[in-house]
């Protein structure tokens, strides 16, 4: 997760996150990713039911829940071990986490033991009264899906009128005062709404966008080919910082991130390094601060079955269930082969990654994509962007 408007535009110092120690318990959402820690943001897929069909849904969600789902008991177990951890945030998912009878509680039971609770929605079921439900409960934030304007939000959702309502549960959140977000992933067939995204962001006042790289798993498999080439990234990249830089021009000051894209780091310092050198020296040590990619140290994930998983993306690799061990001692268990090395990729990583000057940055991009588009979990990352010149020592 890289903040383009904490990088790019100045709303984040290094003193901002030594103020808190870098302590991932103590340090506000918003500086989190530079915590020296790497306290596990979980991500749980509690259900796999989703109301809508999206062409690039990661979890294959289907209309209704799967049968092996975990209980509300089995939820507030699991809850009990992240809180203890000292995992900072839970991220409830899905398929669809408001279609789950029971996402109300569970997520109150979180913020009861201290952890902050967020949801990932496509917002069509967010009604005035759920989005006041929400704000009641005390969750610290609703990350809306949207894949460009209506008509192409709809197609890709496979539901007439999936547009519209993601946009009443935006307004309904905002409404009674709950944080909400867009979340858009960008490829071929939509890079060209990312305009009107930034449009609807400055006309709603929505305070918050990440923008997501395509990652190759789950239905999005099928769409590597739709993926950006590399020049097609720089664009898109280059597009975010301008339109970002010119909202805060105008007064506005939204929070604007890319996300699953490590090489987004190095790229926007070495503009700023053109642009702003002193400014991209205080970009470097962030930057050295967040430590790039985090699948298996400061990402984790557990399936709507408990299986717990390096990220959301990496569903065909298992670490453990936590129906049989806590998430924690799986997640510190280093006899796992895979995990073990994803503590510190740096000795395993490959090709050019290996001599890559930014490989403290980046922390060697997305090993799944790499996995997914060449069979070999250590290969190159094929959506790292940066030229031989950019990376060469």
């Amino acid at each position: 997760m890289i903040g383009i408007s904490k990088l790019y535009c100045g709303t984040v110092e290094p003193s901002d996150a030594l103020r808190y120690g870098r302590h991932s318990g103590k340090l506000p959402s918003h500086l989190l990713q530079f915590a020296e820690d790497k306290k596990p943001v979980v991500v749980w897929n509690m259900t796999r039911a989703c109301n809508l069909k999206c062409v690039h849904c990661y979890a294959q969600a289907t209309a209704g829940q799967a049968q092996d789902e975990m209980t509300t008991a089995e939820g507030k177990a699991m809850i009990d071990d992240l809180a203890d951890f000292g995992a900072p945030v839970i991220l409830f998912s899905g398929g669809e986490p408001l279609m789950h009878p029971d996402l109300p509680e569970l997520a109150r039971y979180a913020v009861s033991k201290g952890m902050r609770a967020v949801i990932s929605t496509n917002g069509t079921l967010i009604s005035r009264d759920k989005a006041a439900e929400l704000k009641d409960i005390g969750l610290s934030y609703v990350g809306v899906s949207l894949d460009g304007m209506r008509e192409v939000h709809d197609r890709f959702r496979l539901v007439d009128g999936a547009f519209d309502m993601a946009i009443e549960g935006i307004r309904n959140c905002m409404a009674v005062g709950l944080k909400v977000g867009l979340r858009f992933t960008v490829y071929k067939n939509n890079v060209g709404e990312v305009p009107q995204v930034f449009d609807l962001l400055e006309k709603e006042g929505v305070p918050r966008v990440c923008f997501y790289h395509l990652v190759y798993a789950g239905r999005g498999s099928r769409l590597m080919d739709e993926d950006l080439d590399h020049q097609g990234t720089r664009q898109v990249l280059n597009l975010i910082m301008d339109r970002t830089k010119a909202l805060f021009d105008k007064g506005q000051a939204p929070e604007v991130l890319t996300v699953d894209n490590h090489a987004d780091g190095p790229y926007v310092y070495l503009r700023l390094l053109r642009e702003d050198p002193e400014r991209a020296a205080e970009v470097l040590e962030l930057l050295q601060f967040n430590e790039g990619n985090s699948s298996g140290r400061g990402i984790g994930c557990v399936s709507w079955d408990g299986r717990v998983h390096p990220d959301q993306f990496w569903r065909h690799l298992t670490l453990g269930n936590v129906r049989q061990r806590p998430f924690s001692e799986i997640w510190t268990d280093m006899s796992h082969p895979v995990l073990s090395k994803l503590k510190d990729k740096r000795p395993h990583v490959t090709g050019r990654c290996a001599t890559c000057r930014w490989l403290d940055i980046c922390g060697g991009n997305f090993r799944v994509r790499a996995e997914a588009a060449t069979g070999d979990l250590w290969a190159p990352d094929p959506a790292c962007y940066l030229t031989d010149e950019e990376i060469a020592a």
